[in-house]
Parts: structure tokens; sequence; C-alpha cells
């Protein structure tokens, strides 16, 4: 069962809550294409948490884009995609459920030691849990674009 929340929800949630959230929901479809991401700071209360979360998009992480077993995450105002890892179904280090794996440790000399895991919260909103040399170190949201939304430069669907 799908629980449904927002983009919204996920920044105003405590550690507590995203715990719950990411535990009792399915890991849904591996996503296709690009999606808009939300990096989720779980210090400083809601406010603080938007503030960072529009920081980080615009100066650093806007997202990801999945392709067949990869993904790469897009960097700066410039949606440069960069730091590429594996994508795959796999359990989770959280509690040993089913979730999307998006392991960089055998791909990326960046990112070795980070290995995201994600699970689908809402119709195409996915939560994220970002582990660092296996410690639990964050969280991030990405969501599918809405129909019309502009999509990020270098992920036009490719003719063939």
């Amino acid at each position: 069962m799908i629980v449904a929340v927002s983009e919204a929800d996920l920044l105003k949630a405590g550690d507590a809550r995203l715990l719950e959230l990411f535990r009792e929901s399915p890991p849904g479809d591996i996503p296709a294409g690009p999606l808009e991401g939300t990096a989720i700071v779980r210090w400083g209360g809601a406010k603080v948490a938007r503030s960072l979360a529009r920081l980080v998009r615009l100066a650093v992480w806007r997202g990801k884009v999945f392709e067949q077993g990869y993904v790469s995450n897009r960097l700066t105002t410039f949606d440069i995609l960069a730091i590429v890892a594996q994508v795959y179904r796999g359990p989770s280090l959280l509690d040993d459920r089913e979730c999307i794996v998006v392991d960089y440790s055998k791909i990326s000399l960046a990112a070795r030691g980070i290995r995201d895991e994600i699970r689908e919260v809402g119709p195409g909103l996915y939560l994220g849990v970002v582990w660092l040399f296996g410690y639990r170190a964050g969280w991030f949201s990405l969501r599918v674009p809405e129909v019309g939304e502009p999509r990020p430069a270098g992920t036009e669907k490719r003719a063939g």
C-alpha cells in the first residue's frame, strides 16, 4: 500500500516519521528518465529544512536520471549529469525488505562509500535514505516531473 504524502510532508516530517514512512512503503517500480530531487535536512525545523532544500537544489543537487540499470545525478543549475551508479532491487540496510538500491560502490570513485535506497511513498514520489560507509547519513525525495514541466537539459528522449 502506498501512503499518499507530498514533498512538503516529507520536508516537515521528523526523522522518526521518515523512518516509519520508509519502512511501511513498497519499493515501487524502478523509475525511468529524469526525476526532480529534494534534499531533506533533519535539523533546524521545517523552515530551515525548506530553505536548505532550496539552496541545495539551486547550487548542488537537482535530482537523478534513471536509464536501464544506471542512474546519473543532476548537478548544479546547469543540470550536469555526473556521479553514475548502478540501480537494482535489493534488501534495505534499514529493514532487510526490498527497496530500489542506487549503488555507487562498483563504478564511482567519487562516491564509492555511498549507497542510496528508495521506496515509493506516493504516486511518482520516492523517499530515499543515504548510507555513507554503512551509516545512515541523510534523506532525500525524488519526484517524477509533472506533465508540461520542462525536462532537464541533456535528458531529452533520443530518437530510435
